[in-house]
């Protein structure tokens, strides 16, 4: 190996740590935003199974984790719930939906404000090692919520935004929903092997993160 190649290795090593944190945050807070909308509706089913909580260990699904450490694609543990106990089940459902990608923009919004005020001191002469690697622990933290909200709202199935378009166009009165529905997994990884979702997801993140930072 060459010594151009350890230090590849070595940055890449350096990389993913400094991104566990932004990763756990947004896994975390957008499996709790769902649990708690669901239960403030009424549903007792995620305080059950003990997902009302910031916990990181209670919403991350480790082949999930490991995969979005890996190679930038990867899940939480998702919240289960029971639309029957909601007053207005379409908009209850809507509301569940969309409490996590709003979680990871809000999220993303309050990260912005520490990397902005820290760019100058990072961006000048002789700024310290520590320092540089907060900052872009901040900024991986505001990247990453910014993808995994943009990655949601694909309207595809099992992703938050298939649920959310359904309440809204009310799709579920359609016979074409639950085929699509019922091979929605599918569907979602040729997109992602083809590029499709990168193609989505990436100059999106980059106008966010322009405006953010």
């Amino acid at each position: 190996m060459t010594e151009r190649n350890t230090e590849l290795n070595v940055d890449s090593i350096i990389t993913t740590l400094l991104m566990l944190p932004g990763i756990i945050i947004a896994l975390s807070f957008h499996e709790f935003a769902h649990a708690w909308v669901s239960d403030k509706l009424g549903d007792p089913t995620p305080r059950r199974q003990g997902r009302v909580t910031l916990n990181p260990m209670a919403h991350i699904d480790w082949i999930g984790f490991l995969t979005l450490v890996l190679v930038h694609f990867g899940w939480g543990k998702p919240v289960q719930i029971d639309p029957s106990y909601y007053k207005n089940r379409r908009s209850g459902e809507f509301l569940v939906g969309i409490a996590g990608v709003t979680m990871n923009l809000i999220l993303a919004v309050i990260f912005s404000i520490p990397a902005r005020l820290l760019a100058p001191a990072v961006y000048t002469a002789g700024a310290s090692e520590l320092m540089t690697n907060i900052y872009l622990m901040i900024v991986y933290t505001v990247s990453i919520n910014l993808v995994l909200m943009i990655f949601n709202l694909i309207p595809c199935p099992p992703l938050d935004g298939w649920g959310i378009v359904t309440q809204i166009f009310r799709l579920d009165r359609y016979r074409w929903w639950y085929k699509v529905y019922q091979y929605g997994t599918w569907i979602l990884l040729i997109l992602i092997f083809s590029r499709a979702t990168s193609m989505i997801i990436s100059p999106l993140v980059t106008a966010l993160m322009r405006i953010l930072l």
